[in-house]
């Protein structure tokens, strides 16, 4: 297990679109260690998207309440309602902004052994599963916030 490095806004990897898993392996194992591993280690990080670290795959990690989950190959099947919040995000330091988001979704993805599970998810915890969703599609934070703001340092 590793930390691995967070990529930022410049890098292309993070406008692209991830490819579905199709191995869960030894590799992928690790993958998923790595951004747990590579989460942990940022103070105020709620959320991980393989891409994040450089990996085109459709993977992403939430921690919520004390609560690891992981995703792959993700669909959210359901939405419902409406909230707005403050957002930032680990590969845009220092930027944040008012986001609205749905404020309960359903999700079905696999774990890490490729067995399919199914979770209904609102308050935060949607909030961050569809942040690290739009990961997977190339989009960022910063293309649905309004307000944006630049935190002094």
């Amino acid at each position: 297990m590793a930390i691995r490095n967070i990529v930022q806004i410049s890098d292309d990897v993070l406008r692209k679109k991830s490819s579905e898993v199709k191995e869960f392996n030894e590799k992928l194992i690790e993958l998923l260690d790595d951004m747990k591993d590579t989460l942990f280690a940022c103070p105020n990080g709620a959320g991980l998207a393989a891409p994040q670290v450089g990996v085109l795959k459709r993977v992403f990690l939430v921690y919520v309440d004390n609560v690891l989950y992981e995703f792959i190959n993700p669909k959210i099947v359901k939405e419902k309602g409406t909230q707005v919040g403050d957002e930032g995000c680990l590969s845009v330091k220092g930027k944040y902004g008012k986001v609205k988001r749905f404020m309960t979704v359903d999700v079905i993805a696999k774990n890490r052994y490729g067995e399919p599970f199914r979770i209904k998810a609102s308050g935060f915890l949607a909030r961050a599963i569809q942040h690290e969703n739009d990961h997977l599609d190339g989009i960022l934070f910063v293309d649905r916030a309004t307000d944006l703001v630049e935190e002094d340092n």
